[in-house]
């Protein structure tokens, strides 16, 4: 492996680099979305009875042990209950999408990374060929196979690192987002059935 990361020539360094550097960022997204597992259908009711009996700083104190950022709209929704129900969703809207931007957080430097490794890869390509037409230009007549090897394992190797790189970093991107617009989503919702209930619970009398 070591021999055909050499025969790669110098466009190799920084497409093992910018691999190095985008395996950090997936493994510190994987690891953030880890941490905030969580059973949001059941937080979520036991939250919407702990504010239909009025019990607000229970509910709170819910929120507070949890990371999810579902927690944290929650938490701003009851928070502001008393005002009104376009004022208080504007709120909640607003943390949602602040949270969501803290999911999102360095998946716009992967995307670069997947994007710049096939074109680096490209670049080596080019770069072989033209290494293998030099020596074939050079020695005429007498060119030989292993003469064009050198120029033409270039090609292969960076292309093929290229890629190597960004197709499975390319579906995990994927896969990322995925999650965190299933989260995203999930927040919408019940965050709106939490507006319901604190309207609801306010045209009752409830403080």
């Amino acid at each position: 492996m070591f021999e055909l990361i050499m025969k790669g020539g110098v466009i190799m360094i920084p497409i093992i680099f910018f691999s190095i550097i985008g395996l950090a960022l997936i493994l510190e997204r994987i690891w953030t979305l880890w941490r905030i597992r969580l059973d949001i259908p059941r937080f979520a009711r036991e939250i919407f009875l702990d504010v239909e009996g009025g019990q607000f700083k229970k509910a709170l104190e819910r929120c507070k042990r949890v990371r999810h950022p579902i927690a944290d709209v929650f938490k701003i929704g009851i928070l502001n209950r008393t005002l009104k129900r376009d004022e208080m969703e504007k709120m909640m809207e607003r943390e949602g999408d602040e949270q969501v931007q803290y999911l999102e957080h360095y998946l716009g430097a992967l995307i670069m990374i997947i994007g710049v490794e096939p074109m680096m890869g490209f670049l080596g390509t080019i770069v072989g060929l033209i290494r293998a037409f030099m020596a074939w230009e050079q020695l005429g007549s007498n060119i030989t196979v292993s003469a064009l090897a050198a120029g033409i394992y270039q090609a292969m190797i960076t292309t093929a690192g290229g890629l190597i790189v960004a197709i499975p970093y390319y579906i995990i991107y994927h896969l990322i987002v995925g999650k965190i617009k299933g989260h995203a989503q999930e927040m919408t919702y019940y965050g709106n059935e939490l507006i319901d209930i604190l309207t609801r619970t306010k045209e009752g009398g409830v403080r």
